[in-house]
């Protein structure tokens, strides 16, 4: 599969199964459905997943027994108390599989190492004007030993595949990122899928960054989550996933709620593209034509140095826009839930929910329910721990981010 010629996704469509099958073809599906639900609820006994699979007694044991012998899952302390045997309560072993998670910024490349809970065990990330493939292949090829060698030696075989979270279409928003087009055209015929699967020598699977972020937010997000959720990343460029009955809904060509090309007012009253009110670029050029540097914005997450009428003005101006993006939303398609996130400080990222809610609610809602508006919860990695999550959802979980595309 060339870069330039995307294929599409599997999308999502009913709610996740959580029934089981006692019939024996079904084993495969059975351990991934356990391994989903143990995810989603926490530590459960078999009991528990008896109760909520349906499947018998004996089959959860035999399950489960086999997930702990695999390393996958280890037991808790018995809880004692009730009638009958004490219930053993059985949790995902952090050590029982490994993924890695490439993403490819306009800005940067991070690739992290995470374990079975979805928790970072190292990362690095490199800076750069704009990415090229050779840049990203060489940038692997220098890092993931580095990273590999965080894991003890015999860990290492528990690495399950790679993710990359990346822009589609690269070589379409020279102008915006200011690169040559003829080093950004590399990227229409270099197949970097199947490159660093051959650098690697693990399964590979590519998704759109904003989708992979909605992705990280599905799987390894805290708190409620919604069954159905639009999503809002802010990074050089605004963009968007879409969550449907508790699947990632990826759409035809993978960039199904790709917003960077909704239709907004701007501050002027005239229709914009989303993308160009709301970006961390818009912000970025008004520092410039300020006379303030914007690399910082891109070095640290946690620290803007921004002086405060140049940000109180892109606040508004994204708040705005965001909310009228909701509202079109919101009238297509019934969701009961938005989800803002993004490369920035938690109390920017909070002040930009406040904003939003605030100008939603300052619009015709007439015949619309509006949806809460709140924080993601996984922050500014969610692109690279997003990444990760694909192989690590194609190997072991109930699909409810449905299938990256495969090397």
């Amino acid at each position: 599969m060339r870069q330039g010629q995307e294929t599409a996704e599997r999308s999502g469509g009913a709610e996740p199964g959580l029934r089981g099958s006692n019939q024996s073809g079904m084993r495969a599906h059975n351990e991934r459905l356990v391994l989903s639900l143990v995810r989603r609820e926490g530590a459960l006994a078999k009991s528990d997943i008896a109760r909520m699979t349906g499947l018998s007694a004996q089959t959860v044991s035999v399950i489960m027994r086999e997930l702990e012998r695999d390393g996958l899952l280890r037991r808790g302390e018995p809880i004692r108390g009730r009638i009958g045997q004490p219930s053993v309560p059985m949790s995902l072993a952090p050590e029982g599989a490994y993924f890695l998670g490439l993403k490819i910024g306009r800005r940067s490349a991070e690739l992290v190492l995470i374990d079975f809970l979805g928790r970072p065990v190292a990362s690095r990330r490199r800076l750069y004007p704009y990415p090229t493939p050779d840049a990203v292949v060489a940038f692997t090829a220098e890092i993931l030993p580095r990273l590999m060698e965080s894991l003890p030696p015999e860990a290492r075989a528990r690495v399950g595949g790679l993710g990359i979270a990346m822009p589609f279409q690269l070589w379409n928003w020279v102008s915006y990122v200011g690169a040559p087009q003829a080093e950004m055209d590399a990227w229409r015929t270099r197949d970097i899928q199947t490159e660093l699967a051959a650098l690697t020598g693990l399964p590979v699977h590519v998704r759109n960054d904003a989708t992979a972020a909605c992705g990280a937010e599905l799987v390894f997000g805290s708190g409620g989550r919604p069954k159905d959720f639009l999503y809002f990343y802010f990074a050089y460029f605004i963009g968007g996933g879409l969550v449907l009955n508790g699947h990632l809904f990826a759409g035809r060509t993978g960039n199904a709620a790709g917003v960077g090309p909704m239709p907004v007012p701007g501050r002027d009253g005239q229709m914009r593209r989303l993308l160009n009110v709301a970006s961390m670029s818009v912000l970025a050029e008004a520092m410039e034509q300020a006379g303030e540097p914007s690399a910082a914005l891109w070095e640290d997450p946690e620290r803007w140095e921004v002086s405060g009428p140049i940000l109180e003005e892109w606040l508004e101006g994204a708040a705005a826009g965001l909310a009228s993006a909701i509202l079109s939303a919101a009238a297509l398609v019934e969701m009961e839930t938005v989800v803002i996130d993004g490369w920035m400080p938690p109390a920017i990222r909070a002040d930009i929910v406040r904003r939003t809610h605030a100008a939603l609610h300052r619009l015709d809602l007439s015949g619309i329910e509006p949806p809460l508006i709140r924080e993601g919860t996984v922050g500014a990695q969610a692109r690279a721990l997003g990444a990760a999550a694909i192989p690590l959802s194609q190997r072991y979980l109930v699909e409810a981010m449905g299938a990256g595309q495969e090397s």
